[in-house]
This record gives structure tokens, C-alpha cells and sequence, in this order.
């Protein structure tokens, strides 16, 4: 893409004094977006109620056309006040004179009390500008709900890359941590100085970004490094760090890829994860409704298959493995024991077909997969999805991220209870490298596609698929 196709060149960019978007995993952008909005329509039914003594239908249905016309709301932190205050008014005058124009046309007006409509004409404006100064006010504390910042390296140390560099800092809401540049220049040769700090080499760059708990990487080097970005993308897919380009790049093979901005600069994401923001909130959501009913129905099984394991063989009743969760971290998975041995070690083998170590209880617990019923917990306690790639054992993830490109990348993700790959025909034992490519290439085609119908499309056959399979074992 050419920078006459729409790119803007680095030094432009950094001159630009347009707001910075905090980006869409930014509590505070999910903030903004709703508080104007949200500032009109309850400034409305607070006027409605005092003059009225209830919030009659009218309002309601006038509610819904505010907050369709003003939604989703300006981003305003990084303002100064006296262009808050300005771009409220103006803001107001144009909605005000809009609705009005329309009521009078149509006659609407007259369902509405003339006093309550005065008293939002003053409050509306005066509401929203005070929410925009309380945010103001409470944006550090919602950025520390958020947890630690997010570690970032910048991958090519010219001018977009400085730009960027500059930006970052310069962002007062941000959640990133900038620690340094990559380059496979030297210092001296490119002339760094200290506020922008060189970590390494781009020969050093997986190395780099699993020492550094490195998160978020930002490629800004130019096109005609295309096959050298291609190897460092290789390179990047034993991590589990979000990739983005800053633009002006050949892209190839994306994992959520969009175009957004980081602190007003454009870029390009290659490998993010599907669940940022609104879409990370409804999946979360959505597995605390799910596990919570499915727990509540399902206690008196749970309770049935617990005396059974305890009785049926000595041992613990749950089985606690470790395995890979979000972003590569360990954690612990609950199962019901379905063999004599409970393998957490360096060395696991996958249970086979007749595999001596299966109980008979056991047996039966796997194939009907009522062994797994107990994860439903740790989706409650956010460690897994409902949905997702199917955790692997320790051993087995350090083995098949060393031959399998994109490995690591189904980390991007929470595991799932069950998966694109299981209802697709790779589910149960996968005992050759082919079988568990097939399972990462339909974990990473999940990535690429998530929708919550997806979820619930998935779930529908792996109900179907319990019902009749024989490949668990």
C-alpha cells in the first residue's frame, strides 16, 4: 500500500493533534463511549420524574432516539476543559435543535411537559460535562481495576517507530509500558538517544519478548523487508505477545487482523485475540450465565459420579493437571480420576485405545465425558472458556510448540471445555503430528472467526457429538 493509497506519512502522524485513542481493551474507552449518552438520557428521565412523577412512555421512546443519535460517545479525557466545554455545547445545540425541529414537525411534543423539557434543556448539557470531569477525575482508578500495564517493544527504530515511541509516552490514559526498541542496527549507527532505549536485536527477538514478559510487539519496518518480517513472524509464533504493524506493510495470514491506533498512531494487528472490549465482556458474561446454570442443574450428576470414582478406586475423586491457559500462563484443571495414575510430570502419555490405566468407571466417564464436567468450575473462576482450544498438558504444549508453527498462538484465548477441533473430528486422541496439526489449524481458523454464535453453534454439537461418538478414550 502506497502512502498514496491512505497511509500518512510517520512525521504527519506524530504532528497530529487529533485525540488518541486508548484503544478498544481500555476500561476507559468502553467508558466513554457510553457516558455521554448515557449523561443525556438520565438527565432526561431525572427531569421526567421530578415533573412528572413517573417516566411515562413518551420519554422512553425519546430516550432510545438520544442515545441513537449521540452514541457511541466523543473521546474527550485528553481535552483540555475549555474544549470539553465547547464540544458539549455545540454537541447539545445540534441534538437539541434536532429533536425539537423533528417534535414540532410532528406534533410529539405534546406528550411532553413543557416544564420537564425546559429543565432538560439546561441539565442535559450541564449532566454530560460533569460526567466527562468525573471520569477525568476516576480514570486513574479505572485504570488500575485493569491490573499491570501491558510491556511493549517496538520492532525497527525509524521515523514511524519513533513516532509511535513518542505517542506511547506522551498518552496520559494508556495502559502500555514501552520497554525499548529492537533493531538490527547499532546504537551508535542510529544515532539513539536516551529517551528512546535499545534492548536488543532483531536476531534476539523471541528470546527478548519471553524474558521481558513482553505482551504487545509493534513491527515498523519497511515493505521491502518483507521476507525478513515474514521470518520474524515465524520466529514470534512460540509466544503468545499481540503483533501489530505500524503501516505501510505486506500482510500475510492474520489473526483478528483490523486496522486501529495505539495513542493516535495507525497500525495493523496480525495476531490479537478475539475477545477485546464489548466482545470480551460478552463472552465472559456469557460463560458465568452458562457454567452457573449448567453447575445448578448438573450438582446431583456431580455429586453421583464423585461417590463413584471414591468408591470405584483409591485415589483422589479430582484429578488437578496443569496446563497452558490464557496468554501461555499455567493453571490448574479439574477432572474426575478416570485413571489409577494421575500423570503431572514431565513425560505424559495421551491415554490410548484399551489403555490399562483407564478404570472401568473411567472408561465410561470418558467416553460420555462426564470426566470433564468439573471444568465448568474453573470457567467460574475465570481460568476457562465454555468454548475454546482444549487444553494441553504441560509436557505435551513444550512438545508440539517446538514442531508446530502457530502453536502457541491458541493461547491468545482461554481453553475451552470444547472446541472448534473437537466438533470438527479432533477430539480424543491425537497420536500422530498430523492429527494435532488438524486440531490447531481449527483452533486458530476459531480465532480467526469468533462470533457468539459460533459458541453456541459449537456447543449444540458437542452435545450431538457426546451423544454418539467413540474417538474418546
Amino acid at each position: 500500500m502506497s502512502k498514496s493509497q491512505g497511509t500518512l506519512a510517520p512525521a504527519s502522524l506524530h504532528k497530529r493533534p487529533e485525540q488518541a485513542s486508548l484503544g478498544k481493551d481500555n476500561l476507559l474507552s468502553i467508558f466513554e463511549i457510553a457516558l455521554c449518552p448515557g449523561a443525556l438520557v438520565a438527565s432526561l428521565w431525572s427531569a421526567a420524574y421530578w415533573f412528572e412523577g413517573e417516566i411515562p412512555p413518551p420519554y422512553l421512546i425519546l430516550a432510545v432516539l438520544v442515545f441513537a443519535l449521540t452514541f457511541p460517545g466523543k473521546t474527550r479525557l485528553q481535552s483540555s476543559f475549555f474544549t470539553v466545554l465547547t464540544d458539549v455545547a455545540v454537541n447539545w445545540l445540534w441534538i437539541a435543535g434536532l429533536l425539537g425541529a423533528t417534535g414540532i414537525a410532528t406534533g410529539y411534543f405534546r406528550e411532553f411537559s413543557s416544564q420537564a423539557l425546559q429543565a432538560w434543556l439546561w441539565a442535559a448539557p450541564l449532566t454530560e460535562l460533569l460526567a466527562c470531569l468525573a471520569l477525568r477525575a476516576l480514570a486513574p482508578a479505572v485504570l488500575r481495576l485493569q491490573g499491570p500495564m501491558q510491556r511493549a517493544i517496538i520492532v525497527g527504530m525509524n521515523e514511524q517507530g519513533t513516532a509511535l515511541a513518542t505517542k506511547i509516552k506522551g498518552a496520559a490514559f494508556s495502559r502500555i509500558e514501552l520497554a525499548g526498541f529492537v533493531d538490527s542496527r547499532d546504537s551508535e549507527r542510529l544515532g539513539a538517544s536516551a529517551a528512546h532505549k535499545m534492548i536488543g536485536k532483531i536476531d534476539q527477538l523471541a528470546c527478548l519478548v519471553k524474558t521481558n514478559r513482553i505482551q504487545l510487539i509493534y513491527l515498523s519496518l519497511p515493505m521491502a523487508s518483507q521476507p525478513r518480517i515474514l521470518q520474524i513472524l515465524d520466529e514470534l509464533k512460540d509466544t503468545t505477545a499481540s503483533i501489530y504493524f505500524v503501516p505501510d506493510m505486506f500482510i500475510t495470514d492474520l489473526i483478528q487482523g483490523h486496522p486501529g491506533s495505539v495513542c493516535g498512531m495507525p497500525v495493523i494487528s496480525v495476531c490479537e485475540t478475539p475477545f477485546r472490549g464489548f466482545d470480551g465482556a460478552i463472552k465472559r458474561m456469557s460463560d458465568i450465565v452458562f457454567s452457573f446454570l449448567i453447575l445448578l442443574f448438573i450438582a446431583p450428576v456431580l455429586v453421583a459420579v464423585a461417590i463413584a470414582v471414591k468408591m470405584g478406586s483409591p485415589g483422589p475423586v479430582i484429578f488437578k493437571q496443569r496446563r497452558y491457559g490464557l496468554d501461555g500462563e499455567e493453571i490448574l484443571v479439574y477432572k474426575f480420576r478416570s485413571m489409577t495414575v494421575t500423570e503431572d510430570g514431565g513425560t505424559i502419555l495421551q491415554a490410548q485405545k484399551d489403555d490399562k490405566r483407564i478404570t472401568p468407571l473411567g472408561a465410561f466417564l470418558r467416553k460420555s465425558s462426564l470426566d470433564e464436567l468439573p471444568q465448568f468450575v474453573n470457567v467460574l473462576q475465570g481460568r476457562m472458556s465454555i468454548v475454546g482450544p482444549r487444553p494441553h498438558a504441560v509436557a505435551h504444549n513444550e512438545l508440539y510448540r517446538k514442531l508446530i508453527k502457530g502453536y502457541m498462538v491458541r493461547h491468545k484465548v482461554k481453553p475451552g471445555i470444547t472446541g472448534w477441533a473437537q466438533v470438527n473430528g479432533f477430539r480424543g486422541e491425537t497420536e500422530t503430528l498430523d492429527k494435532m496439526q488438524g486440531r490447531i489449524d481449527f483452533d486458530l481458523d476459531y480465532l480467526r472467526n469468533w462470533s457468539l454464535q459460533l459458541d453456541i453453534r459449537i456447543i449444540f454439537r458437542t452435545i450431538r457429538l457426546v451423544i454418539k461418538d467413540h474417538k474418546a478414550y
